[in-house]
């Protein structure tokens, strides 16, 4: 098992300096990679303190050397394949194939695509998501490209250079579990982000929830011709600190198929502040 590190973009960590010094930190304690969140405004009614992910990632990049870097989740729908591409075969070329993306429809869809006028219909929105990501694979290979869907069109375009990872960066695709039809879709790329519906983050998954979720990933995985081929399954919540708990807790789960650890804070009042979540870096992953 792995363990990474979930932070939003918005608060004290909308400053670049901070999540340098957040991924720096991470990388001396032994973690092995930082995800960001990706909004534009959140709940807007909050008026938030929000920072592009991307040059984040950026001040991050350029603050380690080994930890992998990528979002949790970019709303592909709502951003332009071409653009999407271009910024993270840069950061993926910047960090010598450390990144990760990891994509999904989004949330609140009112506030986050409504608010600009864009649609928030959801049928539409999952067609975009399904197009946006074979744009990407398309895109990544660095051959000419011609593709038309109903929602993206490119038209006879090669994308150079190419990421440094190959075939592409790895595409993890979050969602709700048990909603199916995300992780029908993350079966078809490269990892699952799921967040457990009605979970706490102060408390871990229940370990038989998980058994379902990876029964049911493997299944989708076979259907579709990759059971061969890696798959990461990360999921996440609040750890302790103590090493001998945190084992305790993560244990169960990496026996029941998980593959990473995401290291989360509780949807509270220090959601938004460095300190908890530096503390707890400092701490450790809770190696199993």
């Amino acid at each position: 098992m792995r363990y990474s590190i979930s932070i939003p973009n918005f608060g004290e960590f909308a400053a670049p300096e901070v999540v340098a010094d957040v991924a720096r930190r991470a990388e001396e304690s032994g973690w092995d990679a930082l995800f960001l969140w990706d909004h534009v405004v959140e709940q807007k009614h909050l008026r938030r303190e929000i920072a592009d992910p991307w040059i984040l990632l950026t001040a991050a990049a350029l603050a380690t050397r080994r930890i992998r870097l990528g979002t949790a989740i970019t709303p592909v729908a709502r951003r332009r394949p071409a653009k999407l591409a271009r910024e993270v075969t840069t950061l993926d070329r910047l960090t010598g194939g450390r990144m990760i993306l990891g994509v999904g429809l989004g949330a609140p869809v009112d506030d986050e695509y409504g608010t600009f006028g864009d649609t928030t219909d959801a049928k539409v929105l999952a067609q975009r998501l399904d197009e946006g990501l074979h744009a990407l694979d398309l895109l990544w290979s660095g051959e000419q490209v011609t593709y038309r869907g109903d929602q993206i069109t490119i038209d006879d375009v090669a994308f150079r250079p190419t990421p440094v990872q190959r075939p592409r960066v790895p595409i993890w695709v979050g969602g709700f579990w048990p909603n199916k039809a995300p992780m029908r879709r993350a079966a078809r790329w490269d990892g699952a982000m799921p967040a457990m519906v009605g979970a706490d983050v102060a408390r871990p998954p229940e370990v038989g929830d998980v058994q379902e979720l990876v029964r049911f990933l493997h299944a989708r995985r076979a259907d579709n011709g990759l059971a061969d081929r890696p798959f990461e399954i990360a999921v996440g919540g609040k750890s302790p600190g103590d090493p001998a708990a945190g084992r305790d807790m993560v244990g169960p789960l990496a026996d029941a198929g998980v593959t990473w650890w995401d290291e989360r804070m509780p949807w509270d009042g220090d959601l938004e502040r460095a300190e908890p979540m530096l503390r707890r870096i400092e701490q450790g992953p809770p190696r199993v």
